[in-house]
């Protein structure tokens, strides 16, 4: 099969087409046919290896998986033993650890859920990470309620597009914080307001917020708590940080200052959930959420795909067509 493959950690230059045996399905897992993968920031950081502390999880020289990339939709070709929940000619999306930018990948069966009638293999692809990140941060970390008021930072992003509609979906009152040229698609993700931050400094603007979700923390933690209601809920949720560390510090100043100020600080790691997974997909069903696809590229194009993640500014969810 077709795989997207490294060796070492480095720039999106270090990603090659390969050939390599199909994987063989083990206990609990089923093998996949891959139609589309997704990629985010987390696979831009596995592939570069920075923050360095990623090398911990990941390999400490080099890659202990060569090939990236880990949620992906598609079709169950087989079954390991344990499994029977699903069966060969499934639609699945779902998550792995790795090894989703390939023509194949061995998945563990409790990792997949059905795709939702009417849903697409490419708009499937695009849900797992950046929705589950969103769905946790607000629905249990947030504890978002009815006519709460939710500012979303990095609106138009992956998880940012998710967190718009999902804030919805929980009855908040949204408003999204984007660039100029992204205002009218915050708005059609179901934002009640927009705040261009080329022209407006939300952190000045006056406004206080029962919940802040910041997938960008392009300022220190002290302003942004300007804009948060005094026992409102903060979630800094960038991951990049320094190039040691990369949110620790960040994210240890939040913890330490949540024990003096009546402000919840939150930081937080999503976790895949099979049972959020069910849950997006209930959304999903439904129509209250709706991936936003930026653009799709073909396997042989892995490469650019995870640069234009890396670049950042993306409009919605970079999917990769296999």
């Amino acid at each position: 099969m077709r795989a997207a493959v490294q060796h070492r950690y480095g720039p999106p230059s270090v990603l090659e087409m390969s050939d390599v045996a199909v994987p063989e399905p083990g206990r609990g897992e089923v093998l996949v046919r891959v139609g589309a993968a997704s990629v985010h920031p987390g696979d831009y950081f596995v592939m570069t290896g920075e923050p360095y502390m990623v090398r911990l999880m990941f390999g400490l020289r080099r890659p202990r998986h060569g090939i990236p990339g880990m949620d992906l939709a598609g079709v169950v070709t087989a079954v390991g033993t344990d499994v029977t929940a699903l069966h060969p000619g499934d639609e699945v999306f779902g998550w792995t650890g790795s090894g989703a930018l390939a023509q194949y990948a061995c998945v563990r069966a409790e990792n997949l859920v059905p795709v939702p009638p009417g849903l697409s293999i490419t708009e499937a692809a695009a849900v797992p990470t950046s929705g589950m990140t969103a769905l946790q941060a607000l629905r249990d970390i947030a504890k978002v309620q009815p006519g709460q008021t939710v500012l979303v930072t990095g609106a138009s992003g992956g998880v940012g597009s998710f967190a718009v509609q999902i804030a919805k979906a929980l009855g908040a009152e949204v408003t999204g914080v984007c660039r100029t040229a992204n205002l009218e698609m915050v708005r059609m993700l179901g934002a009640d307001h927009v705040i261009d931050y080329t022209a407006t400094d939300v952190t000045r603007a006056g406004s206080r917020y029962d919940v802040i979700f910041d997938n960008v923390e392009a300022q220190p933690l002290a302003e942004v708590r300007a804009a948060l209601a005094p026992t409102g809920t903060l979630i800094p949720n960038s991951g990049r940080g320094g190039r040691w560390f990369g949110p620790l510090g960040r994210i240890a100043k939040a913890r330490i200052l949540s024990g003096f100020t009546r402000q919840r600080l939150r930081p937080f790691t999503s976790v895949g959930r099979r049972q959020d997974l069910l849950a997006l997909a209930d959304l999903l069903a439904t129509g209250e959420v709706a991936p936003a696809i930026d653009r799709t590229y073909p396997l042989e194009a892995a490469a650019e795909a995870l640069a234009h993640v890396g670049a950042g500014h993306t409009r919605g969810k970079v999917v990769v067509a296999v």
